[in-house]
C-alpha cells in the first residue's frame, strides 16, 4: 500500500523549506517571486520515496536539485524582466546566490558523486538552452530533444544516481508534456513562446513578420506539431502509468489533470474579414 499521505507530509514539509530559502525580502523587491515547480519537486520525492533514505537525505536531495532547478530557471528569466541595469544585475545575483546554496547544502552532505551528477545535468540544460535560443537547430526532432532535456536532466540525472533509470523516459515525456502545454497557452494568451518562435523559424524561415501576423493557417500549422509532440509524449507517459513500479496515488493523480488539461487540435485561429 502505498503511503499517500507520508508522501504529502514530505512535500508539503520540504516545499516549506525551499520556500524559505529563496525568500530572500530584498531580492524579491526587484525580481518575481521564484516559481517551485511543484510537479519536479513531487517526481524528486516519488522517485527517492522508495529507496533506503532516509527523510533527512531525501530532504537533502531535494532541497538541492529543486535550488539550482530554480537558479537555472531564474537566469533564463533575465532578458525578461531586466526593465533597467539594477533589475538585470539583481536576477544574475539571485540565481547565483540560489546556486550558492544548493553547492553548501550538497557540499554539507559531503556527496562528492551527487555533485557530479547535477553539474552535468546542469551543463547538459545549459547546452540545450543555447541550442533552442540560437535556433541553431537541424529539425523539429532536434528543437523538441533539446526542450526535452531543459525540463528532465536535472532529474534524470539523479535517477541515475540513484540506479532507477526506469523512470528516465517516462519523466522525461512527462516534463517535455507540461512545457509543451504552457507553451501552446502562452502562445494563445500572449503570442509570446520560445517553442513558437523557433518553430517558426524552422518551418517559415523568409517569413520575417512577428508571430502574431501569420495567417491564421501558418498559425494553425505550428499548432498542429506541437499537439503532435503532445500525443507522442500522451502516449509514452499513458503506457509509463501502467508500468512504473510503485507509483504513488498523489503523482499519478497530478499526471492525470496533467493529461486532462490538453486539448488535441482545432481550427482555433480564424481569418478576419
Amino acid at each position: 500500500m502505498i503511503r499517500v499521505q507520508d508522501i504529502r507530509q514530505k512535500f508539503t514539509s520540504i516545499k516549506e523549506q525551499i520556500d524559505k530559502r529563496v525568500s530572500d525580502s530584498y531580492l524579491l523587491e526587484y525580481i518575481k517571486t521564484p516559481i517551485i515547480d511543484e510537479d519536479k519537486l513531487l517526481i524528486l520525492i516519488s522517485i527517492m520515496d522508495r529507496l533506503e533514505l532516509s527523510f533527512s537525505e531525501i530532504q537533502n536531495y531535494a532541497l538541492s536539485t529543486m535550488l539550482i532547478q530554480i537558479a537555472l530557471d531564474t537566469h533564463e528569466h533575465i532578458s525578461n524582466d531586466s526593465k533597467d541595469e539594477k533589475n538585470r544585475q539583481l536576477t544574475v545575483l539571485a540565481g547565483d546566490y540560489f546556486s550558492g546554496l544548493y553547492y553548501k547544502l550538497l557540499a554539507e552532505s559531503e556527496d562528492i558523486m551527487m555533485i557530479k551528477s547535477l553539474s552535468k545535468g546542469v551543463k547538459e540544460v545549459n547546452e540545450n538552452k543555447i541550442f533552442v535560443y540560437q535556433s541553431n537547430l537541424e529539425g523539429i526532432e532536434k528543437l523538441m530533444a533539446c526542450i526535452m532535456r531543459i525540463e528532465s536532466s536535472l532529474l534524470t540525472k539523479l535517477s541515475d544516481y540513484f540506479k532507477v533509470d526506469l523512470w528516465n523516459d517516462f519523466l522525461a515525456n512527462l516534463l517535455l508534456f507540461k512545457r509543451l502545454l504552457n507553451e501552446k497557452k502562452q502562445y494563445f494568451h500572449s503570442e509570446s513562446s520560445v517553442l513558437f518562435e523557433s518553430l517558426k523559424k524552422m518551418i517559415f524561415p523568409s517569413n520575417e513578420s512577428k508571430l502574431e501576423e501569420l495567417t491564421a493557417e501558418q498559425r494553425n500549422h505550428l499548432v498542429q506539431i506541437c499537439d503532435h509532440y503532445l500525443e507522442l509524449s500522451k502516449q509514452v507517459i499513458e503506457k509509463g502509468l501502467k508500468q512504473i513500479p510503485y507509483l504513488n496515488d498523489l503523482l499519478e493523480k497530478r499526471i492525470k489533470l496533467l493529461l486532462n488539461q490538453y486539448q488535441p487540435y482545432a481550427k482555433t485561429f480564424v481569418e478576419e474579414g
